[in-house]
């Protein structure tokens, strides 16, 4: 099973860590809602390839998982006083879903591909986070890294099959997708969430000391 920086071609930088220490009730609140759209993800993608065993016998734990995951997250929200607010959604999941494909047997292999990083992202960012967050919550993020990491690795063994059985360029879509997971990352983000890219005011804050070229 690859590990998440594998998959990633930027890190997280460390301007966002600062960002999520100063909004933690807004990481918690979105976190939860991530977690019920994975499993909602889940659920859809086994309604679309209901014919495969394999893959709908994963995406089922998958899901349930997911679900433990969301009521972990209440329990953390409900001890710290945080209460649920509707946020709007963020940018990252839906940009990067424009890269998905909209044909078979393409688009199948284009969401396990986007399936994978989405995990390697949090993967990434729980092990980030965790030993800079209030007891609680850092211990959350600890302990939710190996189920994370195992769903990306379903993911990419998703996408291995179906790459096999359709004949497709697994290399050159992981390559495709890997280069937009990162400038997601990298652009300036003037909106907090889980997965968001980096803070746009330290984006302003680097050009302005960033000494005039000769």
């Amino acid at each position: 099973m690859s590990e998440p920086a594998c998959l990633l071609r930027v890190a997280t930088p460390r301007a966002w860590i600062d960002w999520a220490c100063r909004e933690v009730p807004t990481l918690l609140i979105d976190h939860a809602n991530c977690e019920k759209k994975a499993a909602s993800t889940a659920l859809a993608l086994m309604f679309s390839y209901a014919e495969d065993l394999h893959l709908t016998q994963g995406l089922s734990r998958l899901a349930r998982e997911e679900l433990r995951h969301y009521e972990q997250v209440l329990k953390v929200m409900r001890a710290l006083s945080v209460v649920p607010v509707r946020l709007g959604p963020g940018r990252y999941a839906e940009r990067l879903r424009r890269q998905v494909a909209r044909a078979e047997p393409q688009r199948e292999l284009d969401l396990m591909i986007c399936g994978a990083f989405i995990e390697a992202r949090s993967c990434e960012r729980f092990a980030m986070l965790a030993p800079f967050l209030p007891g609680p919550v850092g211990e959350l993020f600890d302990s939710l890294y190996a189920a994370e990491r195992r769903h990306q690795g379903l993911y990419l063994d998703l996408a291995h099959r179906a790459a096999q059985r359709h004949g497709l360029d697994l290399a050159g879509r992981l390559e495709c997708f890997a280069q937009a997971e990162a400038e997601l990352i990298e652009q300036p983000d003037p909106q907090f969430r889980f997965h968001s890219g980096t803070p746009a005011d330290a984006v302003t804050e680097a050009e302005s000391v960033r000494p005039a070229s000769s």
